[in-house]
């Protein structure tokens, strides 16, 4: 009996072991090759450039030689002004930049107490922007020297490898003086309406300090009396202008929801510090929103979840209050992790930044980040790229920028194909898609990689980003996909295909087919800006649509990206 019945169930367990293989085997066959469907007749939203925000700790590169032309080219590549939001704008010092840190000197005081106020750096900063028609988040903070509770030691000296917690010295402390502070905004703002004009600054957005649940060495009741002065400054100087905050790190996180949430409630029902009445000036809310890479077997792997999860719960809370529910809502930073300027060498997890993951990454995680704004009815403003350029710093060093020595990265790319992408937002699915909850719960671990897409339809256009995007940063074969474009208005087209892999739109593989070089050559440098631009993969095409729908066959190697671009008469 034993025998019959081991032989019995071990025949059962073979039986449905291969069932689940046949099951599994006819899984992989119909999802094997991908099939993307976009309809131009069904709109689900706007396209608007929700990723023309950019931002970084050093203030100082903005007025620098590669930051310069950084600027130029992301003014160039989006439809609308580019805000940038940076830290530091009024930590005291001399105005030279290192890692993780920058300084004005806009607030100083003489020898009786009385302020000084100097805004030579500061306007050479908002001067940069607006001579390229771009507009500042202007971050207030940090504190100055003069006005710190705790001004020694001020200036730190970290650098990448050693403990973060090095960098949070003079500068994170409150005020000594709120009055003052007060006054050092109102004072800013003021000099900002009177340099640029008052159309201008009304087009700005304020905001005061970053990450309170961290970068702040006061309680949350003094960082809301912060806040409190800072907003009564603001709208002493011009009560048009539009400020928020608190762009608090870790949303989803117990510390951020906590934060976040009372945050609020201090804006709509707590007495202001400031003018003892009730409620906070609030015209924007800001948070942090950050993913989580590790090295697994010898490779970077990648992890979307916690970053689209931080999204989820922003707006969650947000919208959760009637007060807050309609206002605009800004990513503070949105990135793959949290520090910039930790390069490869101290990091191993963040060898993503230099290549092509970094941009297929990003393209996926808009494209989520378009679809949790849906799903929660959130007036979903901006995101901020938390991702600039570094002077004079090693080529490739494994930086999160957009350029490395004045050569455009790959992931700079993916925004000149956003920049492309005009009208609203279409229908896109996809067999080989992760659904939204999938990649929110888990990101993107299964066997097949996430070969997705984002449309967009103008008036005489449209466009369709495609990615193949897998976490795990691992080599693959090129994969057939189809692309069916139906609700096309014309008989005939012009198909353009722009295209980021290791042959295309790729400063990076070029450099390494150099050699690697520490200095390149005049000549080498001319071929890395060459490509660092964004290029076509073959030339545009003139193609026939048949009963309003256009199909396109493409090859689309693992963590490449292809941007079609359709135009009619």
């Amino acid at each position: 009996m034993l025998c019959k019945s081991w032989a019995l169930k071990n025949g059962l367990l073979l039986l449905a072991a291969f069932l689940y293989i046949g099951a599994t085997l006819a899984q992989t066959d119909v999802r094997g090759t991908a099939t993307i469907n976009v309809n131009l007749s069904k709109s689900v939203g706007a396209m608007h450039p929700a990723w023309a925000w950019f931002g970084h700790d050093e203030p100082n590169y903005t007025y620098m030689k590669d930051g310069r032309k950084l600027l130029s080219e992301l003014s160039a590549l989006s439809p609308v002004p580019v805000y940038m939001r940076v830290h530091n704008l009024l930590t005291t010092g001399d105005g030279t930049p290192a890692l993780k840190w920058g300084s004005t000197n806009a607030y100083t005081e003489d020898a009786s107490g009385k302020p000084i106020y100097n805004w030579h750096i500061t306007d050479s900063i908002f001067d940069t922007y607006i001579k390229r028609k771009m507009k500042p988040l202007a971050q207030i903070g940090f504190m100055p020297q003069a006005l710190s509770t705790h001004p020694e030691p001020y200036k730190h000296d970290w650098k990448p490898g050693q403990p973060y917690s090095k960098i949070f010295t003079g500068w994170a402390y409150p005020p000594k003086d709120y009055n003052k502070w007060r006054e050092l905004v109102y004072q800013w703002v003021k000099h900002c309406v009177e340099r640029y004009g008052k159309k201008e600054v009304e087009s700005w957005y304020w905001e005061v300090w970053n990450e309170p649940n961290g970068y702040w060495k006061g309680s949350m009741d003094e960082f809301f009396k912060l806040y409190d002065f800072a907003a009564d400054g603001v709208k002493r100087a011009l009560p048009t202008a539009k400020i928020g905050g608190p762009n608090i790190a870790g949303t989803s996180g117990a510390s951020g929801v906590r934060w976040l949430n009372a945050f609020l409630k201090h804006c709509i029902s707590d007495t202001n510090y400031a003018t003892g009445n009730i409620g906070s000036p609030l015209d924007l809310v800001l948070f942090h929103a950050k993913g989580s890479p590790r090295v697994v077997n010898g490779h970077v792997q990648m992890n979307m979840a916690p970053q689209l999860r931080d999204i989820a719960t922003g707006f969650k809370i947000v919208t959760s209050y009637p007060q807050t529910a309609n206002l605009p809502m800004v990513i503070g930073e949105s990135d793959p992790e949290g520090c910039a300027a930790c390069g490869m060498a101290t990091n191993p997890e963040n060898a993503y930044r230099n290549g092509t993951m970094y941009s297929s990454y990003t393209a996926a995680s808009f494209a989520r980040k378009y679809a949790l704004a849906d799903n929660y009815k959130a007036n979903f403003l901006g995101a901020v790229s938390w991702s600039f350029e570094f002077e004079d710093q090693p080529w490739f060093y494994g930086f999160r920028d957009l350029a490395t020595n004045g050569v455009d990265k790959p992931v700079l790319n993916v925004f000149r194909m956003f920049g492309k992408m005009k009208g609203g937002r279409v229908q896109v699915q996809g067999n080989r898609m992760y659904d939204l909850q999938q990649v929110q719960d888990s990101s993107v671990r299964g066997p097949q990689t996430d070969i997705g897409g984002l449309a967009a339809k103008d008036n005489k256009s449209a466009s369709v980003m495609v990615w193949n995007y897998h976490d795990e940063d691992i080599q693959g074969a090129a994969e057939p996909i189809t692309v069916n474009i139906t609700g096309i208005p014309a008989g005939l087209v012009t198909l353009t295909e722009f295209r980021i892999d290791d042959k295309h739109s790729n400063s990076y593989e070029v450099w390494k087919q150099m050699g690697s070089p520490k200095s390149p050559t005049k000549k080498q440098i001319a071929q890395l800006e060459k490509a660092g631009q964004l290029q076509t993969l073959g030339k545009p095409q003139k193609q026939a649509v048949k009963n309003g729908m256009l199909r396109v066959n493409i090859s689309l190697p693992r963590q490449g990206i292809s941007l079609l671009k359709v135009d009619w008469p």
